[in-house]
């Protein structure tokens, strides 16, 4: 979803991009990756490939998720810099925090608590790819190897598979089918007072557009986000709303709901002088008229 975002963002144009399918490069594969970054140099490496999805997808397969992230990442980032690529956005991701904070989650959080169980393995991986490029940056001159930290994400180009997607994307999806069904309830896992930051995705292509124009002005490491939190049922509020669906939620409150609140810090990102244009609500119905097409 990133990568197309990435590349529909009006900033991509000013850019020769080099965007290979899965069939075209297998980045689990390390002596493909290295060939390719050899045969095609770039200047640039944005790692925005990852296996991801939503807890019942996580809880259902953390071996790969664990595996094939940190494959992946590790590939991607030692092929650029064994090949002399000079600079490198890895995205990570906000799960690698530890659950049960309070407060907003700083940069400065990460390492000093025990993850959440539910995607513990992702988390493991996008770790381990964000220290990668820290030890780069720090022990080779010259190679700006920076990782921003976005919060959840939906938009364009999403999954909207209910087994496989984010919150977002997923709420979609249910509560068009019950208006395509003629439903008056829809279910939500848990009490609905757990509370997550979702930003639009193209906000996050735009904000990585800006930083490839000077990586090395990023910080090291940066959460990309809102700074502002909705709760589970807020959500589906505002999904309903949208679609014109007037009926009641169901809490079934013995499915797992991951942490209780997960919202990002974005103190660096304020300092470094960008903010997310796209409102909630017009996020929402761009991603629903993506999905009607």
């Amino acid at each position: 979803m990133v990568g197309r975002n990435l590349r529909e963002h009006p900033q991509a144009d000013g850019w020769d991009i080099l965007a290979p399918s899965r069939a075209e490069l297998n980045l689990s594969d390390r002596r493909a990756v290295k060939a390719f970054v050899n045969a095609q140099r770039p200047d640039l490496v944005i790692h925005a490939a990852g296996q991801v999805g939503g807890i019942q997808a996580n809880i259902a397969d953390p071996v790969g998720f664990l595996v094939n992230n940190l494959d992946m990442g590790r590939n991607v980032i030692m092929a650029a810099s064994e090949e002399g690529v000079p600079a490198l956005i890895n995205l990570a991701s906000s799960c690698m925090y530890p659950r049960g904070r309070d407060h907003a989650l700083r940069e400065s959080d990460m390492l000093t608590g025990e993850l959440e169980p539910t995607n513990e393995g992702y988390a493991l991986a996008k770790i381990i790819s964000t220290r990668l490029c820290d030890y780069i940056a720090r022990t080779h001159r010259g190679r700006a190897y920076r990782t921003v930290i976005p919060c959840n994400l939906y938009g364009r180009h999403d999954k909207f598979d209910p087994k496989a997607s984010h919150l977002v994307p997923a709420i979609i999806a249910k509560v068009s089918k019950a208006v395509a069904d003629g439903e008056d309830e829809v279910e939500i896992w848990g009490d609905g007072t757990a509370r997550r930051e979702f930003m639009y995705a193209a906000d996050l292509a735009d904000a990585i557009w800006r930083g490839a124009e000077n990586p090395a002005a990023l910080p090291q490491v940066m959460n990309i986000g809102l700074g502002d939190d909705h709760t589970i049922l807020e959500y589906y509020e505002a999904v309903a709303k949208a679609l014109g669906w007037t009926g009641r939620f169901r809490f079934d409150l013995t499915r797992p709901v991951g942490m209780q609140r997960k919202l990002s810090d974005v103190s660096r990102q304020r300092e470094w002088g960008w903010s997310a244009p796209t409102s909630l609500q017009d996020g929402i119905a761009a991603t629903i008229q993506f999905y009607q097409q």
